[in-house]
This record gives structure tokens, sequence and C-alpha cells, in this order.
């Protein structure tokens, strides 16, 4: 499979490396704003693009790959305000891309037993959960897209829980109701999300740590490898879905 790199970071030269030992053609990569590199022969020879690169160039780079005629892999978050909007010109036929805040296979797993252990908490008032996110002092936006994820389906399962949210200095947050979302930037931490139920009487934590960035890498090459071929809007759990042959294990409502 030929493969564009659009973010050569970190992540760029981990996704090029694990590509590489799957077997793939590395055709291009580039970093910044490459607007005159998605005319290049070599990025419209691509079967997928994966893209990694900052919020603030994030929708620029995967519209410029549909324009390109290129199916996309993105895994930038901070963005997402504008994902209606994306996935609605894939349904048109118009892009196709495959989103997702984590592509951790670890981390994925971690989300469906999230959806699970909420589920069975909203029948235990008495419980009330926290949630913090920790990663590298690299990383710009906050709370992390995963944490984001994780704070989303969480509040859709807990009808006592109406809404999430970021502790801001001076302002009391009922836990009865709310999601507190917290973050912390250290070092090199390539990510460590902790959600935690707690009580009077004990306390339920689930974490997911993350040793290195690889795992990252080759979620999202494996994803690439089954977005081929395909078009239109696709998630991270319609790939394990598919991957792993179960229904509902990890798809949303």
């Amino acid at each position: 499979m030929k493969i564009a790199i659009v973010g050569y970071g970190k992540m760029g030269h981990i996704i090029e490396e694990v590509a590489r030992e799957r077997g793939h053609r590395i055709v291009c990569t580039f970093d910044g704003r490459p607007e005159e590199s998605f005319d290049s022969p070599e990025f419209r020879s691509a079967d997928v693009a994966i893209e990694f690169s900052q919020p603030s160039v994030a929708v620029d780079n995967i519209l410029g790959a549909f324009a390109a005629g290129v199916p996309v892999v993105s895994g930038t978050t901070g963005w997402t305000d504008s994902l209606p909007e994306i996935r609605e010109m894939c349904r048109k036929g118009r892009g196709t891309l495959l989103y997702a805040s984590n592509f951790s296979i670890g981390v994925n797993i971690f989300m469906a037993m999230n959806r699970w252990l909420a589920s069975v908490m909203n029948d235990f008032a008495q419980y009330n959960p926290e949630m913090q996110e920790t990663h590298h002092i690299h990383k710009l936006d906050h709370p992390s897209g995963t944490a984001i994820t994780l704070a989303r389906e969480l509040v859709a399962r807990v009808e006592r829980i109406t809404s999430w949210q970021e502790p801001k200095p001076g302002v009391d947050i009922d836990r009865r109701r709310t999601l507190e979302v917290s973050h912390v930037r250290e070092g090199e931490v390539p990510g460590i999300h902790t959600v935690r139920w707690e009580s009077e009487s004990d306390s339920i934590t689930i974490t997911h740590s993350a040793k290195t960035r690889r795992g990252f890498a080759l979620g999202a090459v494996m994803a690439a490898e089954w977005l081929k071929g395909r078009q239109g809007y696709f998630t991270m759990g319609e790939f394990l879905s598919d991957l792993t042959k179960t229904t509902g294990l990890f798809t949303t409502d």
C-alpha cells in the first residue's frame, strides 16, 4: 500500500517506521502548511494519507487530501468543531475519512470498558465519577481528545451526570451532576487516562497508561490498511468491530 504522511513530527516518524515494517511504501511526507504538496503526483498516488498534525491546520490538511482524491486517516485532536461538516462531505461522496481521537488498540478497549462501567453505574447513585488525563508538555489542547470522548460517552450513559467540565479556580463543581475532567502536562508522557468512581465506602478506578507512541502509530497504520478501497466517513469503532467480528463492543450509540 502507498501511504502519504501529513504531519512529519515525532508521530509521523514513528508511523513511517511502523508502515515500512508492515511492508508499505511511503510516497511522501510533509509538515506545516503544505498546500502545494497535495497537488504533487506523489501525494495523488497515495492509497491513504495518515494525518497527525496540529489543530490549526488539520481541517486544511483533510480538505487538501479530499481535493486530491486521497482518503484520510486523521488522529489530530482539537479541531472537531468542524467534524460535522467534514462528515457530511464524506456522506455526499466528496471525501473519505476515518477519524479517531486515539488510535491505540488498548485505548479503544479501555473506552469500551468505560462505556460498560458507566452503564452499570447509572443504577448506583452513591458513586460520583471524575477523570484525569496526563500528557507530554508538547500537547497543546486540553483536555485530550481521548478524554473528551471518554467524558461524552460517560455522560451519555449516566442519567444523573448531565455535563462535564474542566476545573476552574474559584468555581465549585457539583460532582453529583457534573463530571470533572482535569489535565496534567509533564515531561514526555505519551498518555495516561484515568476514570474514577468514588463513594463514601470505596472507589473503583480504571486506567490506561501508554508506554510509547508506537501503539498509536500501529493502530493508525492498521486503520489505513482497512480504509483502503472504502468511501465515506468511518470511526475506529467500525474498524475494530469489523476486525474482531464483534457486534456492539466497539461501536457507540
